[in-house]
């Protein structure tokens, strides 16, 4: 792909269809940013373009900054019809690379299979959240485990309405790491005061979701 300078090597370029081209619904994906203002907002929307380019499943668009996100390039996964497209919460926070880039992919299938890689016990279970709760997953380029977290997060916004998850790139936002004195990634935070580090399964994030609205989920 010698006309797009970002984001992929060969491989991973050879491997992208894989994982786009027979998506059930299609996804639109908007960046809020300027593309003048900084090298991870540009290649954000390199990014995207040469996706939505390469692969009829997918559109994109590119926003203006907005005055209630503290760090740019900001990734919205939008889920279809494309008449009418679908915000489910879910956002990538900074310029996807390394393992950020397989939790960006981790959302996309996440809006265009509608959650359903859930357990179905979760999903039942989340059905009883009618409160609104903001996840934000702190990770990093060479964090794995960030990205095994970033997969039932992402489905969890999709299933239930309430939940937005936000997964940001520690890395790339030393501040953000500073607000909250992080000191091991992945690192949850719930509602802005429930936090949770490391690798935990669907029921642990499910209790501390009903410990962050301060209800029971079972």
């Amino acid at each position: 792909m010698n006309e797009t300078p970002y984001p992929f090597d060969k491989e991973t370029w050879a491997q992208l269809p894989a994982l786009f081209e027979n998506l059930p619904e299609p996804v639109h994906i908007i960046m809020w940013g300027d593309p003048a203002e900084s090298e991870a907002e540009k290649e954000t929307a390199v990014l995207l373009q040469s996706l939505a380019n390469r692969f009829n499943t997918l559109t994109h668009q590119v926003l203006p900054r907005r005055v209630n996100y503290d760090f740019y390039p900001v990734i919205g996964v939008m889920g279809g019809p494309a008449e009418e497209w679908t915000d489910f919460g879910v956002r990538l926070i900074g310029r996807p690379n390394g393992y950020a880039m397989t939790s960006f992919v981790t959302a996309v299938q996440a809006v265009s299979f509608r959650g359903m890689t859930l357990e179905a016990v979760t999903r039942i279970k989340l059905k009883q959240l009618s409160r609104p709760v903001n996840i934000e997953l702190f990770s990093a380029a060479d964090n794995e485990a960030g990205a095994l977290m970033a997969q039932p997060l992402f489905n969890m916004a999709v299933v239930n309405e309430h939940i937005r998850t936000f997964f940001i790139m520690a890395d790339q936002f030393p501040t953000a790491v500073t607000r909250y004195s992080l000191s091991y990634l992945p690192h949850m935070v719930l509602n802005g005061r429930v936090h949770l580090e490391g690798v935990v399964d669907e029921g642990e994030i499910l209790q501390q979701i009903g410990t962050a609205v301060k209800t029971t989920i079972s």
